[in-house]
């Protein structure tokens, strides 16, 4: 069974200031609730072909993953791919400017877990969606402050 999991939120801030913030790697541990660290694989700044390792927590166990940038649209959309961690997966930034001049974002995780992961992938999806959530709405405190 696939896992694909899209959250949304609106954030009262340009889509400028979300994306200078949001697609800056060094800034995940301060608003993905799972993400503990990350290390630069690749000189920064985020292109594509970047590579970025990060260290989380996710259903009590520690994933190490590294993700590659495979599309970055500065103010717009990220999408990742990583090898490594519990499913081989990708993950997608959108940001979209609403007529108010705030910031629709979606998050989206996506993948096909393998092995055991693969038996509990409706479980993972709900966790997978509740950590999403939790995460937009820190980093819409975060960037309504």
């Amino acid at each position: 069974m696939a896992v694909d999991v899209s959250s949304e939120i609106v954030i009262r801030r340009s889509r400028n200031d979300v994306a200078a913030y949001s697609a800056n790697p060094d800034n995940a541990p301060a608003w993905y609730v799972n993400i503990k660290s990350v290390e630069w694989k690749t000189p920064p700044p985020l292109q594509v072909g970047s590579k970025v390792a990060f260290v989380a927590h996710f259903l009590g166990r520690q994933l190490k993953y590294t993700y590659e940038i495979i599309e970055f649209i500065p103010g717009g959309a990220t999408s990742n791919a990583h090898s490594g961690g519990t499913i081989p997966d990708g993950d997608d930034l959108y940001l979209e400017s609403t007529a108010d001049g705030n910031t629709h974002m979606t998050l989206r995780n996506r993948g096909d877990p393998a092995g055991f992961a693969s038996l509990v992938a409706p479980l993972m999806s709900l966790a997978m969606r509740r950590a999403n959530r939790k995460d937009l709405t820190w980093l819409r405190q975060l960037l309504e402050q």
